[in-house]
């Protein structure tokens, strides 16, 4: 039977997405495969207590700064070995609220500082950037608004950076407000999917996985070898993670290590 142009292109159509949905459900299968035969066993060694630089991008996020900038500051680390940096590029109250808070810190001994740029150039990327021009600490670890880490975050992810080619300590997202909504709920399995299976499998396998651009701690030799961070893309933690491998960084991920965070309760 011959079919007319337009009956052709639909069957053709039909084809081509039945064969990219067969490739993503093998995908899936395999890597569901992976994470769950190939179980990594994290590896750990005492390795004191390495100067670090919480890096804490904001953007007008004046309802959760404090409550980041709270947690970091509780965090279980020698205040002489830790250095906060405060990257505040908002253009709202966020600006007062956050001098108000650091000022209360630093005060209290924290070496914590209010960076401004006085531009948004780059917007997230071009925030860390120049932060890493004036990072002088051996290994950095990056904080969205939204996140409110443990205060024995620290204490458990350092000792995982056991071999000098390790890069990147990723740790897994938690969600304070998942049962919020039917759209928080769909979130958070969307993301379990994409930590416990994609990462965990990729992590377990040796194979290129990314950073997820919060909730993790880099080694900043790496980041330097790998050309830092690039402000002409939209997905510039994939892409530092991926330029880090290539160059022979090993990154992994940690399950067992949860950083909670906000999930948006609308679209």
């Amino acid at each position: 039977m011959v079919l007319n142009p337009f009956n052709q292109f639909v069957f053709e159509l039909f084809i081509v997405s039945a064969i990219i949905i067969t490739a993503y459900t093998c995908n899936f299968y395999y890597l569901t495969y992976l994470s769950i035969k190939r179980k990594a066993v994290p590896l750990t060694k005492e390795i004191g207590t390495p100067t670090i630089t919480i890096q804490l991008p904001i953007y007008n996020e004046k309802y959760v700064a404090k409550r980041l900038v709270d947690a970091v500051c509780a965090l279980d680390y020698p205040k002489d070995k830790l250095v906060i940096m405060v990257l505040d590029d908002s253009d709202d109250d966020t600006v007062e609220l956050l001098f108000d808070v650091v000022t209360k810190y630093k005060k209290e001994g924290f070496q914590i500082e209010h960076i401004r740029r006085g531009t948004r150039k780059g917007y997230k990327a071009g925030a860390l950037k120049y932060a890493m021009e004036i990072t002088d600490t051996e290994f950095v670890a990056i904080f969205d608004a939204d996140f409110i880490p443990p205060n024995w975050f620290l204490k458990k992810a350092m000792p995982h950076f056991v071999k000098s080619n390790i890069g990147l300590v990723q740790c897994r997202w938690g969600h304070v407000n998942e049962n919020y909504s039917a759209i928080t709920q769909a979130q958070a399995l969307s993301l379990d999917f994409h930590f416990l299976i994609e990462q965990k499998a990729k992590s377990n396998s040796n194979l290129f996985m990314n950073f997820n651009g919060t909730a993790g701690i880099w080694r900043s030799d790496c980041i330097a070898d790998a050309g830092g961070w690039h402000t002409a893309t939209l997905v510039e933690d994939l892409d530092l993670s991926y330029r880090a491998q290539m160059k022979g960084w090993k990154c992994i991920f940690l399950p067992n290590i949860v950083v909670d965070a906000e999930l948006p309760v609308q679209m």
